[in-house]
């Protein structure tokens, strides 16, 4: 059974940084894509950020430069650094995985909450 389990999310000032994790169990972890997603309320979920199988990240317009997006292949985990936090940056993040970015979705994490407020 493939398992996604994001955690690190919280409440967060602006102009702070916080950290997410997705640890993966269940898959290949090396041959596979692993990419972070978001929805705010009243909104659709968006792509945020994706790291390929040989490392390779990319990101949306509206986080390039504040997020960054890692592996740890050994741990089967994949981070999300974000800083200079928004307040429209508040969503629910979500990990995924598939064989490559912008492919298919085959598995998603449950999501973790993300409030960047005063």
């Amino acid at each position: 059974e493939v398992q996604l389990v994001e955690s690190g999310g919280g409440l967060v000032r602006p102009g702070g940084s916080l950290t997410l994790s997705c640890a993966a169990s269940g898959v290949t972890f090396d041959d596979v894509a692993i990419g972070w997603f978001r929805q705010a309320p009243g909104k659709e979920r968006e792509g945020v950020s994706c790291i390929t199988s040989s490392d390779s990240p990319s990101y949306a317009g509206a986080v390039k430069g504040r997020f960054t997006i890692s592996r740890d292949n050994v741990k089967k985990t994949v981070f999300l650094q974000m800083s200079s936090l928004k307040p429209e940056d508040t969503a629910v993040y979500y990990c995924a995985t598939g064989w490559r970015c912008n492919g298919p979705i085959d598995y998603w994490g449950q999501g973790t909450q993300v409030t960047v407020s005063s």
